[in-house]
């Protein structure tokens, strides 16, 4: 019943759009106007106001505590994507649920899953579908980077006019997530070898474990959309009890029902784990908030992680 009311939900998303067509988004080479660019998530979001700046003008549809996994398009979104002269999303299966929409936006307008210009060499695959690759690749701002490039360049495209100012504002970014990237290193070359274990309710941080020579574990496979049963807390509570394991984390846009039974389990079995804290994963925090940035989420993680394994 849960997979016919998402796939008629999809259906009748794609029947509301299309009743739309005839309301073209403006466009981009007119003189003065921004380029409109719609996006999914928070990340990708980040991506295009800094590389746009006040050039362009950006509409993200998943704001924080939201997860693109589980997301589903409301009406609301049709305007959002029919204005758009570009759509920008991460790719590679995040946003499961809006894989037919893209499909069918894509005959119209630009449709870019800039998560999907890393090399596939350099992705992590999926332990449940050897077709399927790790989403989760802004966690490792080097990959980040490839992201950063396709969305430069699909700007460039669109408005060859500024397109000394998006170079400009790419190289940039770029800068900035190397910085990050090197701080999270120092400060994780503090943390003892055995204590690099992040533990989290689904497997969103292997990209970030593979940075950063880290061991993670999820509860929960690659999407939280994944079951997850009595068997699956008891053998994450006894990896915890076994290793001795100090501290788990909870994550803004999952519930945190599943890590405190994992909590709940250790305690029974006389190990006792704390929460170390709460880690942005699938989403940013709040607009205008630090948080609210990546660079600014990045740095709040990896504050969180080295406080907690320390």
């Amino acid at each position: 019943m849960k997979k016919l009311a998402v796939i008629i939900g999809a259906f009748l998303f794609i029947l509301l759009l299309a009743g739309c067509q005839s309301e073209k988004a403006s466009s981009s080479g007119d003189k003065g106007e921004k380029v409109k660019i719609t996006v999914t998530t928070g990340q990708v979001a980040d991506i295009a106001k800094s590389i746009g700046g006040d050039k362009v003008t950006v509409e993200a549809l998943m704001g924080p505590g939201v997860d693109p996994h589980l997301y589903q398009p409301s009406q609301g979104d049709i305007k959002k994507i029919q204005e758009a002269d570009i759509i920008l999303y991460n790719g590679l299966h995040l946003e499961g649920k809006m894989g037919d929409i893209f499909e069918r936006i894509q005959k119209e307008k630009p449709v870019v899953p800039v998560g999907e210009a890393i090399p596939k060499e350099k992705l992590i695959k999926s332990a449940d579908d050897a077709k399927l690759y790790d989403p989760h690749v802004w966690f490792d701002p080097e990959l980040w980077v490839y992201a950063v490039e396709e969305t430069k360049e699909e700007l460039v495209k669109l408005d060859p006019d500024h397109k000394g100012e998006y170079e400009k504002n790419a190289e940039q970014y770029i800068e900035e997530l190397n910085k990050v990237k090197k701080e999270a290193e120092e400060k994780f070359a503090e943390i003892p070898k055995e204590r690099r274990v992040l533990v989290t309710a689904h497997d969103a941080f292997g990209y970030f474990g593979k940075a950063y020579n880290m061991n993670v574990m999820g509860l929960q496979g690659l999407s939280t959309d994944s079951e997850y049963g009595l068997k699956d807390v008891q053998n994450l509570v006894d990896t915890l009890v076994n290793k001795k394991i100090k501290a788990v984390f909870i994550e803004s846009s999952v519930s945190k029902k599943s890590i405190n039974a994992v909590v709940e389990g250790t305690k029974k079995a006389g190990h006792n784990v704390k929460i170390g804290g709460e880690l942005y994963s699938d989403a940013m925090g709040e607009e205008g908030t630090e948080e609210g940035t990546y660079i600014g989420m990045y740095r709040h993680n990896i504050e969180q992680i080295s406080k907690a394994l320390k």
